[in-house]
C-alpha cells in the first residue's frame, strides 16, 4: 500500500517537470491536481482510509481548484 502511494508521488513529480511548454492555464490545472493528489494520499493514509481513494478524490478536486483559481486569475 506504501509502497504504490510512493510511485504515485513519484510519477506526478515527474509529471511536473514537463510543465514548461504548458499553457497557464494547463500548469495551474496539473499543479492543483499534483498537490490535491498528494494530500489527498496522506489524508487518506492518515484517516484510515485507502491512500490510492485519497489521491484519486484530491487529484481530482484539486484540479477543479486550479481551474477555477485560473478563471479568477484572468478576470
Amino acid at each position: 500500500m506504501q509502497a504504490r502511494t510512493i510511485s504515485a508521488a513519484i510519477i506526478l513529480s515527474l509529471g511536473l517537470s514537463a510543465c514548461s511548454g504548458m499553457s497557464t492555464q494547463e500548469q495551474r490545472i496539473l499543479s492543483g491536481g499534483a498537490i490535491g493528489a498528494g494530500s489527498g494520499a496522506v489524508l487518506g493514509g492518515v484517516a484510515g482510509g485507502d491512500p490510492f481513494t485519497g489521491a484519486v478524490i484530491g487529484g481530482a478536486l484539486g484540479a477543479g481548484a486550479g481551474y477555477l483559481y485560473d478563471l479568477d486569475r484572468r478576470r
